[in-house]
């Protein structure tokens, strides 16, 4: 059965965590449970998810959850999934799934990702990306977007916020040749739900990018979260797409599809303008960041629609 807003599952397997109001990753996380159903075991390495939801003494999962090292959510996957299955004790409906930042995932993670995709353990792993370290107090990561303010790359007269670009990292996992990966964003749940639905019922290695923006970090109203998750997919700066690698595809370099090719664009600039993180952005730059959009939609409708 499809899952929409109408047909998901009421039971919540994430509930009474104490993140901030209108928190993206909250949602993310609360939405992928409530797909993977109540067999589902998690495990979250030290990011927003795991300080809101394992304050002791309450557990905020009503799934099997654990902490896993900083650098260690894919790693921590793999063994338990061999171990439950080892034991006998994996339910045919039993993911294995990860839950962590965009820091903990495209920095520290990385190496832990790469290897659990070498070896097609059969996992799943969910990024939910709020573009910088925001348990930590805010900092870049390699996912922070070109001119976002943060504390270790502050908005001033002569510097206008970061200073790199986001690391594409749904193509580098892709380039593993991974059987299934996604993006998604929460703006458009009922695309991230049906991701994960699909991912769920995939063997191997899975990996679902999904944008869950952070009022506190980005700057912008908490009950506005949901919109601007949908902003920045209607303006261009993030688009929604699937990977099937070749044992899913049948093609010896996979298949990449848009799920969303809209044929026009909204405002660049009020997506950015909407979020405190970007006040310091020159109209020249906000320019430059719509270029680049631009180039990327040309590549994106040539070789993916």
């Amino acid at each position: 059965m499809a899952l929409n807003a109408k047909t998901i599952s009421q039971d919540e397997f994430f509930f009474g965590h104490k993140a901030c109001a209108g928190c993206g990753g909250s949602l993310a996380v609360r939405a992928a449970l409530k797909v993977l159903g109540p067999h589902a075991v998690a495990a979250l390495p030290a990011g927003c998810m795991s300080a809101v939801g394992f304050n002791f003494p309450q557990l905020s999962f009503a799934n099997n959850a654990m902490i896993t090292p900083f650098a260690a959510t894919a790693a921590v996957l793999s063994g338990i999934e061999a171990g439950l299955r080892v034991q006998g004790k994996k339910p045919d409906d039993c993911t294995v799934v990860g839950f962590a930042g965009d820091g903990g995932t495209a920095d520290i993670g990385l190496q832990a990702l790469s290897g659990a995709i070498d070896r097609n353990d059969d996992v799943l792993y969910i990024c939910y990306d709020n573009e910088a370290y925001m348990n930590t107090g805010i900092q870049k990561s390699s996912l922070t977007p070109f001119g976002a303010s943060t504390t270790t790359t502050p908005a001033g007269a002569n510097v206008h916020g970061c200073l790199t670009q986001k690391k594409s990292l749904f193509e580098i996992v892709a380039a593993h040749g991974i059987p299934y990966a996604a993006t998604a964003s929460v703006g458009y749940l009922s695309d991230f739900v049906r991701k994960v639905e699909r991912a769920r019922d995939i063997r191997g290695t899975r990996y679902i990018h999904v944008i869950a923006p952070c009022p506190t970090g980005w700057g912008c109203p908490v009950d506005s979260m949901v919109d601007v998750a949908r902003d920045v997919v209607d303006c261009g700066l993030w688009y929604l797409a699937e990977y099937e690698g070749p044992a899913v595809s049948g093609l010896p370099r996979g298949r990449f599809t848009l799920s969303r090719n809209p044929k026009t664009f909204t405002s660049v600039a009020d997506y950015l303008r909407s979020q405190g993180r970007f006040k310091a952005l020159a109209d020249e730059e906000i320019a430059q960041i719509e270029a680049a959009r631009d180039e990327t939609w040309t590549y994106l409708r040539e070789h993916w629609a």
